[in-house]
């Protein structure tokens, strides 16, 4: 590839082979990248002339990767971050910037923070474009391959590149629905309930953030959900007139969970925190930095809210 050519590379062309390689679908790529399916397809007709590689070639109802595209990922990927580095230091007017960020987070982390916040962003006149993705347990490929800005999640995946900040904590209590029956009273009772979980896509659960539950414990007894859902706010429609309890964290009564009745689980279990992670390439970007100080400020309200509750209603509240 002669140097000249070299020149004709520009950000906007690398994000169209980043998105062409991640969905497989120039049509898919045009979507995320709001732009026509023509502009992306003459994006990679320009992109493989520079390099002298096919790039991606049909197969199917998709395109796969060359060897030579498969390589070029994470070189591109380093390009890309080093072009908003050169931004990190520029002047900075949340109402002034076109700001869009995707963000990975359940239900639960997403309602406990999100809809104050652009409800207070709306009320200063600050528009930010917010894309939600469903986070279940982040890989670290969603993190490196910038597949989200940042994700809120109890169980952040651990790598030197990656950062995180403590949010929110609480403890996991027993939802149920008490016109229907008591709460578990006991371990023996909390294994034979017949149990409601959020089962996320890469096979997890939520009752998987239970944990430390003390010594000679087997969590193996739990009986296995009879009902799986997909995110926690289909929780109350199963439970309600039902004899079912699902095991969530307490912060669910301040918003998701609120229409249930809620008790402590008849045995020790550890806080359960949700962090709040990026990858370093964000660290210093000025709308990044604003976004996660925000998001921080929201947080410590909500975990004031909620110490106001458990000292005012006590563990066995409902509303």
């Amino acid at each position: 590839m002669k140097l000249s050519n070299t020149m004709d590379l520009d950000g906007q062309i690398l994000r169209t082979f980043l998105a062409i390689l991640e969905h497989s679908s120039v049509s898919i790529a045009a979507e995320n990248l709001n732009v026509t399916q023509p502009a992306i397809s003459h994006a990679l007709a320009k992109l493989r002339r520079i390099l002298g590689d096919p790039l991606f070639v049909r197969s199917g109802i998709g395109l796969t990767p060359t060897s030579t595209a498969i390589a070029l990922k994470q070189p591109v990927q380093k390009v890309l971050d080093g072009l908003r580095a050169l931004a990190d230091h520029r002047p900075f007017d949340p109402r002034s910037e076109r700001m869009h960020f995707v963000v990975a987070a359940n239900d639960m982390q997403r309602d406990l923070v999100f809809p104050h916040l652009v409800r207070e962003l709306r009320s200063e006149e600050i528009f930010v474009e917010f894309e939600f993705i469903p986070s279940g347990h982040p890989s670290l490929s969603m993190m490196r391959d910038a597949r989200c800005d940042l994700a809120l999640t109890p169980v952040p995946p651990d790598a030197p590149d990656l950062l995180q900040e403590s949010l929110f904590s609480g403890t996991m209590m027993c939802f149920y629905d008490a016109d229907e029956q008591d709460p578990p009273g006991s371990w023996e009772e909390f294994c034979r309930a017949e149990h409601l979980g959020v089962k996320f896509s890469e096979g997890h659960v939520s009752l998987d953030v239970l944990r430390g539950i003390g010594d000679g414990i087997d969590k193996s007894k739990i009986r296995r959900p009879q009902i799986s859902v997909s995110n926690f706010n289909a929780i109350p429609l199963f439970i309600k007139g039902s004899r079912l309890i699902a095991t969530e964290l307490d912060l669910m009564q301040l918003e998701t969970l609120k229409s249930l009745d809620v008790a402590p689980l008849p045995f020790e279990s550890e806080p359960v925190t949700v962090f709040m992670v990026w990858h370093d390439r964000g660290t210093n970007d000025p709308a990044h930095t604003w976004l996660r100080h925000r998001i921080q400020r929201i947080a410590g309200e909500v975990q004031e809210k909620m110490a106001v509750r458990r000292d005012a209603f006590g563990p066995r509240s409902s509303d």
